[in-house]
């Protein structure tokens, strides 16, 4: 097994440099696996936040925006590529301090940052192509004017990120926004903010300019609160949970702030019976098990055509059992530990009220017997859900399947519609033509077709409903953090006519 480094004490990163919170507070590094303390993190409050606020402004807009916002997009993508260059240099050890930090298979861990390295050579080219898009031209139905569209940093923006992808979520807001021209204050989960502390450093080595990333750590109320409702934030994006998401709309519709928002969902997998069952079965366990099933997307809602449901339950249940469970530092681990006690707890509520509730616990629910530590829970699958349940209805955010039979094309989608959440759905089936009417007809921003959860920095990425709005990824991404001027001139050297001249003396 890998041994696991040592944690670097680090400050807030504000201004360029790191610092101690106002307060000297720091919270406790927990790793999942093992239940130990590995380390502390800072408490960011209030006051640390107004720091890093105005260390951003004063990075917008010194000396003109010289120096960021109103730079080349190809001066900026030359950092945002030396930052990809670092972060495949130390993969290895960043993805050690996310198992650590998140309890996630190492092999994810390492996967995660092979995508972080992509994303930011990815808008390091958006970057550098956003050059070549200012000043487009407007057709317009008047000979006598020219119209033309500047695309411009919106300004400070703050971005709340979750505990789940740490790194990696970060990434996809810090990267468009910085190629954008914005500058940053990142607010990571406290539940997991090893690595993007470390991004910090890599800053300070590539030599970014003082203050156009800022990164502060700590709790939600007393750190990503007083960033979402800050005066001088011109824009939060936020993924978390949709409670959250709805507080974050409230306070930045009090100062009409835009926000971005990728929250929960309750995705449906639905399964016909054309298709190969040992395929489809592993896409349905990628769907929900992947990362703990501590995914927002997660295809959690597995819809059976009725003829292949017991075949294919007799060999998800197999197939379950060959998943390793253990240690996330081991080799071949695929299922780590939750990310807390506290999520181990919710988790397993949720499956003892399904159980309450009427639902069979077909396969899993517990710990695991051979690990007494930690917080792991073997992968569920429930079956003899209604639509009533709240298993069926709630986002878990653990690795939990819950099951329902349909028999025609038309139940299947009206049960995989039968949710408040919108961000993504699945189906697989050997009929091309079926596909394509069940991904028009899922009511969701991301669909499926014969696999889950593949995701490319290329493809816009969000949802629907209770799912949250905007996208993010893709030139999506960048454009969340773009507003559109148009400048239009007046070209004829005539007067325009609209008044009569007064009369000359």
């Amino acid at each position: 097994m890998v041994v696991p480094p040592a944690i670097p004490r680090r400050g807030l990163f504000i201004g360029g440099g790191w610092r101690e919170p106002s307060l000297g507070h720091r919270l406790p590094v927990v790793n999942p696996a093992t239940e130990a303390i590995i380390g502390d993190i800072p408490a960011a409050t209030a006051e640390d936040i107004e720091l890093a606020v105005a260390a951003a402004r004063d990075a917008f807009t010194r000396d003109g925006g010289s120096h960021w916002s109103r730079v080349p997009g190809a001066v900026r993508a030359k950092y945002l590529k030396a930052i990809a260059a670092k972060i495949t240099d130390r993969k290895s050890y960043l993805a050690l301090f996310e198992t650590l930090d998140s309890g996630k298979p190492l092999d994810e861990a390492v996967a995660d940052m092979e995508d972080v390295a992509a994303c930011f050579e990815y808008y390091a080219d958006l970057a550098e192509a956003l050059d070549q898009k200012q000043r487009s031209p407007i057709s317009l139905p008047m000979e006598n004017f020219k119209s033309y569209v500047l695309k411009e940093p919106i300004g400070v923006v703050g971005l709340i990120t979750p505990w789940n992808y740490p790194l990696l979520m970060a990434t996809w807001k810090v990267a468009p926004a910085l190629a954008a021209g914005c500058t940053a204050v990142l607010k990571p989960s406290e539940l997991a903010s090893l690595t993007c502390l470390e991004l910090g450093g890599i800053c300070v080595e590539i030599g970014l300019p003082p203050g156009v990333l800022n990164i502060v750590t700590g709790l939600g109320h007393e750190a990503g609160s007083p960033l979402a409702s800050h005066p001088h934030v011109d824009k939060i994006a936020f993924t978390g949970s949709t409670e959250t998401g709805k507080k974050i709309m409230v306070t930045a519709a009090q100062m009409v702030k835009p926000v971005s928002l990728e929250l929960g969902g309750k995705g449906p997998f639905i399964v016909f019976d054309d298709v190969d069952i040992d395929k489809a079965v592993e896409w349905a366990m990628f769907g929900c098990f992947l990362n703990a099933g501590q995914v927002c997307s997660a295809t959690s809602r597995l819809l059976l055509h009725e003829k292949i449901a017991k075949k294919f339950l007799d060999r998800l249940i197999a197939w379950a059992k060959s998943i390793k469970v253990s240690d996330p530092l081991e080799e071949g681990c695929r299922l780590g530990s939750v990310i807390c006690e506290g999520q181990y707890e919710k988790i397993k509520k949720f499956i003892s009220t399904a159980r309450s509730e009427g639902a069979t616990i077909f396969y899993g629910g517990v710990r695991p017997r051979h690990l007494k530590r930690g917080f792991f829970i073997e992968p569920t699958i429930i079956t003899d859900v209604s639509t009533s349940m709240q298993i069926w209805r709630e986002e878990v955010f653990g690795p939990v399947i819950c099951v329902k039979e349909f028999r025609t094309e038309r139940e299947a989608v009206e049960l995989a519609n039968d949710t408040h959440y919108g961000l993504a759905g699945g189906v697989i089936s050997n009929d091309p033509e079926r596909c394509e009417r069940i991904s028009k007809a899922i009511q969701s921003g991301i669909v499926w077709i014969n696999c889950s959860q593949p995701c490319f920095v290329q493809a816009p990425w969000g949802g629907n409903k209770w799912s949250g709005f905007g996208r993010e990824l893709g030139e999506w991404g960048l454009d969340n953090y773009l507003s559109v001027k148009q400048v239009t001139k007046y070209c004829s050297d005539e007067p325009y006519g609209w008044y009569r001249p007064p009369s000359k003396l």
